[in-house]
């Protein structure tokens, strides 16, 4: 998971605000009762099962990530439990193209020579699946806007290169529209290279300002793409007669792997679908992101099958693979699925870090009341069962935006109501926050998160705990309605959410 730098704190201001107003307990939407099963979901045997993924961490160079013997292992660990609990586990497996840089550089031959030295604040990032290639021309800027409020719709549009000159290297502004298309534009119009700058627009965390790492989305033949800093892009954009020399030499390598998918019994025609992403980065053994959401559904899964109910709507527990790498797996499933099958998934229920060190107990959310970005049809009720159920408990919540950065992705963007819970990662927890939730300010909601150190010592099991019942609750609340959630079951679900990241890429 890779939470983004651009939280609009007014709108989680005045949202924790309102959340933390005590309300009496309430039971599910629909009357059911799910005590029994948050009782037996417990942070005592999740944080058995995290114990079990450090140590095939531990057992595997210190990471579980996908493509590796690490994920190998934790899969299997998985598999084991679903299967003595009474499930069939089975593996759908996915091809997937890794991108890796060999090389890259970036210079200005002239005027006044200069060389950009590579992932430095003022310098320069290869765009992921950038095309290879080395290329010396004069650089020509698209329509691109330094003044006001710099609002961008560079290279977005075919006739942003009316003027340009074919095997020129193009310089564009971030903006509307995503890297991709700006590429292809570019492309099509005839450059040998693209260099996409920073928009350069008033942003408090300084998200439109720095140096960012982007992707292509999927891998492009031909030129070579890099990204800068708005300073960078506008110094370029202030000088006249500017040649440059722009290479990059990238790989691309054929790799499968698999997600793990095991169903109770129930109506298939409205599956309800609770899925947490398995694999770590390559940089550590990834307990907190995500062995904490893999296994609390679990857990669940396991204690579901064990009370003996028969979910009324089948349940279908996923365990994604690739997320890290960029959603590959979960995105490979949605992709699947035919347009029947797509009515037939009544909700996607993400969790993804659900014990960070120094938390908030964030809701997506779904009804975009906060962000203004809500997800397909039917994602609001979503969002209504999870804080219906924390009010109930005098648990305050605070919003977080769908913005592309988990599993969630592929399903509202094939229009299934999604909803689930986050409880923060590299983002500095605000005074606001500590005072409602408690924490240290100005301190990141997880320090450790992407790095070695986010092994089993840093899992807060207080807010593992609430987060494990909530769960539960929203898993066999869903799995228990005998109504329709009003998205793709009644064929009214819409897949047009415009998200701004794929994983922990920037997408536009």
């Amino acid at each position: 998971m890779k939470q983004r730098r651009n939280i609009r704190r007014a709108a989680i201001a005045a949202s924790i605000g309102l959340a933390a107003s005590f309300a009496p307990p309430a039971l599910a939407d629909n009357g059911t009762n799910t005590a029994p099963l948050r009782a037996a979901v417990s942070a005592t045997n999740i944080m058995k099962h995290l114990a079990a993924l450090q140590a095939v961490a531990d057992a595997n160079g210190g990471t579980r990530a996908a493509f590796t013997p690490g994920y190998e292992a934790s899969a299997r660990y998985i598999e084991r439990k679903l299967r003595a609990a009474g499930y069939t586990p089975v593996r759908q497996t996915f091809p997937y193209e890794r991108y890796d840089t060999v090389s890259a550089s970036l210079e200005r031959l002239s005027p006044s020579p200069k060389t950009y030295a590579y992932d430095a604040p003022d310098g320069f990032l290869d765009m992921e699946y950038s095309g290879s290639g080395d290329v010396t021309a004069p650089l020509t800027a698209v329509d691109i806007n330094l003044a006001g409020d710099r609002a961008s719709t560079s290279g977005c549009e075919a006739a942003d290169f009316g003027a340009f000159s074919p095997g020129n290297i193009a310089l564009i502004q971030r903006g509307t529209c995503s890297f991709r298309i700006k590429a292809d534009n570019a492309a099509a119009a005839g450059a040998t290279g693209v260099i996409i700058f920073n928009q350069g627009n008033d942003d408090p965390a300084d998200e439109r300002f720095a140096l960012f790492g982007g992707t292509l989305g999927a891998p492009q033949a031909g030129i070579p793409v890099v990204s800068t800093s708005f300073a960078t892009g506008a110094e370029l954009a202030g000088l006249t007669g500017v040649s440059m020399h722009l290479a990059v030499n990238s790989t691309l390598t054929k790799l499968t792997s698999f997600n793990i998918l095991a169903d109770t019994g129930g109506r298939a025609d409205r599956t309800v679908l609770v899925g947490a992403h398995l694999d770590s980065v390559p940089e550590g053994p990834g307990i907190n992101d995500n062995g904490t959401g893999t296994a609390a559904i679990l857990e669940t899964a396991i204690r579901l099958k064990a009370s003996g109910q028969t979910p009324v709507n089948r349940v279908r527990f996923a365990f994604w693979g690739g997320e890290e790498p960029g959603l590959v797996g979960s995105d490979f499933y949605t992709s699947q699925l035919t347009a029947s099958q797509i009515k037939a998934h009544a909700v996607n229920l993400n969790f993804d870090m659900v014990g960070s060190p120094n938390f908030v107990r964030f809701v997506y959310d779904g009804d975009g009341s906060s962000f203004g970005t809500k997800g397909p049809n039917g994602s609001g009720l979503v969002e209504k069962v999870f804080l219906d159920y924390f009010k109930s408990q005098n648990l305050p919540t605070a919003p977080t935006q769908f913005d592309g950065r988990s599993d969630y992705s592929g399903f509202i963007n094939n229009g299934i109501p999604a909803g689930g819970l986050f409880t923060g990662a590299e983002d500095l927890k605000t005074v606001a926050e500590a005072a409602v939730f408690g924490g240290t300010p100005n301190v990141a909601h997880d320090a450790c998160y992407h790095q070695a150190c986010d092994t089993i010592r840093n899992v807060n099991t207080t807010v593992l705990e609430q987060m494990a019942d909530a769960i539960a609750h929203s898993t066999l609340t869903f799995a228990m309605t005998t109504s329709a959630i009003n998205g793709t079951s009644k064929g009214n679900g819409s897949g047009n959410v415009d998200l701004e990241f794929k994983a922990s890429k920037l997408l536009k």
